[in-house]
């Protein structure tokens, strides 16, 4: 990930939140998510939260909702979108995936969209250790017989799904640990290809953004895969 958009989740929520509200207009997270487990009543953490795409989509089944980001920018939105749902089963808070401000064995699901993979990013030099952190952690905040489903990008902008090589120790990772994987269609649908160029360029670079334009992309392609595991 680049410096832009590390950025980007530190100043700029609510133009992040429009690009994010195109995303899969599909519906297919919430069908692959339901295919693992069915979230009705469950005690729910999103890990990573950002805007709150998976928060809002779960709180109106869930039995709780908490969301954590490391960006207060990212959780003011989110915060934002679940008081306007006018549910009040949720918590929003700052804290890192590794260290949750919860109790022990208190959740029954733990899902994270485009999130975790960042440990590997953003610690090249320690990943696998910052990982295994991160397992620790959700062996214990979770009950027994609990679900972890992760979304991973599988390449923006690709009809059909590639391992990203930025990715590639993330993707052995899940693999060694056992992890199950399938993979999902969670295209962008933009209103027109302006605002695809505009919000498409914002986040993912002058590359995507030439890429949209040349191919007259109002539906922008994504793949994305789905990994999950019972603890």
């Amino acid at each position: 990930m680049s410096d832009r958009q590390r950025q980007i989740y530190q100043t700029d929520g609510d133009r992040y939140e429009a690009l994010i509200a195109r995303e899969d207009h599909q519906g297919n997270l919430l069908k692959a998510l339901e295919e693992i487990v069915n979230p009705d009543g469950l005690d729910i953490l999103d890990l990573g939260a950002g805007t709150g795409r998976l928060s809002v989509m779960l709180a109106p089944r869930a039995g709780s909702v908490r969301a954590f980001d490391l960006s207060e920018e990212m959780l003011r939105v989110c915060r934002q979108r679940l008081e306007a749902s006018g549910l009040t089963n949720w918590k929003v808070e700052t804290a890192d995936h590794r260290q949750l401000p919860i109790p022990d064995h208190s959740a029954d699901l733990a899902v994270s969209g485009w999130s975790v993979s960042y440990l590997t990013v953003w610690n090249p030099a320690s990943w696998r250790e910052e990982l295994e952190k991160w397992m620790t952690e959700m062996k214990r905040v979770l009950r027994q017989g609990s679900f972890i489903v992760l979304f991973e990008s599988l390449g923006t902008g690709s009809e059909a799904p590639i391992r990203l090589e930025h990715l590639r120790e993330f993707y052995l990772w899940l693999d060694e640990s056992g992890f199950q994987h399938r993979w999902i269609r969670t295209d962008y649908k933009f209103e027109s290809l302006e605002e695809a160029e505009e919000l498409s360029r914002f986040f993912f670079g002058d590359e995507l953004g030439n890429k949209v334009r040349a191919n007259g992309w109002v539906i922008l392609p994504e793949c994305t895969g789905v990994w999950w595991l019972k603890i």
